[in-house]
């Protein structure tokens, strides 16, 4: 597994054991494992993958990392504070309201200027079609010279997912043995290489931020692509991916995502993004509540980051307004 450094490691995995008390859980049964610290452009998840993408990209002798996300997308910052880290020139395709990308840019799109990244805006269209222009992008730089290496959205490659079965292996180190996992599920990357490295589906709960049956059929592709570049055994257990924290869709925040961002502040000291880390928290909330939690077994949260996140005009006001509910509900 080549890799090249830019991520500080390991994370700490931490007890919540304030916020564990408060949804009935004893003593020493949950912790987060704080990929939010991985240190480069911010902390996040994406910075274990790019050690793998941008070690290939420099053995394939490339000087352009070319990416895609939506407007707001951790993927993007982390991928040109990367390029910015090894010398390289980053391109990135965002799709979403790009109303304001230019004269007064928010969040992560604040870093992805700092950073300097040359953003292709192309508007409020769907995955596919900012897809089809990732693809054309490659293909013109290529004509102009440029020596160019595509990420796919998130870093949701085979070699990408590789960060995540290290990571497995780095948790395996640190929980309590037959941790369950936690993790919020954008792109596929992060789940298939927790149970690709865990060696089963059965200890990886996955929460869907986005279409199910896109979810799947990306893992399906990763999981045995992922194990085989290890030379691993296929994950047991079956997988079931989470669809009850969606909401009404990709990057809209719901009630109960807007709470378990207060009960993380308010308990743990600890910030959640309504994107992805909310719906994840809240999953996990709604299972400790309503039993659902594996019995007498330890429970891990991964924080995957996101912070800039909260501070885009988009989401600001939920999240202050969390905590204001919080509070009046007593």
């Amino acid at each position: 597994m080549d890799r090249c450094p830019l991520a500080t490691l390991p994370t700490p995995l931490e007890p919540m054991d304030r916020l564990g008390a408060a949804l009935g859980l004893d003593a020493g049964t949950l912790w987060v494992k704080r990929d939010d610290l991985t240190g480069l452009a911010g902390g996040g998840n994406k910075a274990r993958k790019l050690e793998h993408l941008v070690a290939e990209a420099l053995a394939q002798g490339c000087d352009t990392l070319v990416t895609a996300g939506a407007i707001q997308s951790n993927h993007v910052r982390m991928t040109a504070a990367a390029a910015c880290r090894v010398g390289m020139r980053c391109v990135a395709v965002l799709n979403g309201d790009v109303s304001g990308a230019s004269a007064a840019p928010e969040g992560n799109l604040v870093l992805d200027r700092l950073f300097g990244a040359e953003l292709v805006l192309v508007g409020d269209v769907d995955s596919f079609v900012r897809d089809q222009r990732l693809a054309e992008t490659c293909v013109a730089l290529h004509a102009a010279g440029a020596r160019p290496y595509e990420i796919p959205v998130g870093g949701a490659s085979p070699v990408g997912t590789l960060g995540y079965v290290r990571a497995a292996a780095e948790l395996s180190a640190q929980a309590p043995l037959g941790a369950v996992v936690y993790c919020a599920v954008g792109t596929g990357g992060t789940y298939a290489g927790l149970a690709v490295g865990l060696g089963s589906h059965d200890r990886v709960r996955g929460v869907a931020v986005g279409p199910v049956p896109e979810l799947d059929a990306r893992i399906d592709e990763l999981v045995p692509a992922v194990a085989t570049l290890a030379g691993v055994p296929f994950p047991s257990g079956q997988r079931r991916l989470d669809a009850s924290q969606i909401g009404e869709g990709y990057g809209i925040p719901t009630p109960a995502g807007l709470e378990a961002i207060a009960l993380a502040a308010r308990w743990e000291g600890l910030v959640l993004d309504p994107v992805y880390t909310a719906k994840a928290c809240a999953a996990l909330v709604a299972d400790c509540r309503a039993g659902r939690v594996p019995e007498g077994r330890p429970i891990v949260f991964l924080h995957s980051g996101g912070l800039p996140n909260i501070f885009a005009g988009r989401y600001a006001a939920d999240v202050a307004g969390a905590g204001r509910t919080l509070d009046q509900r007593g």
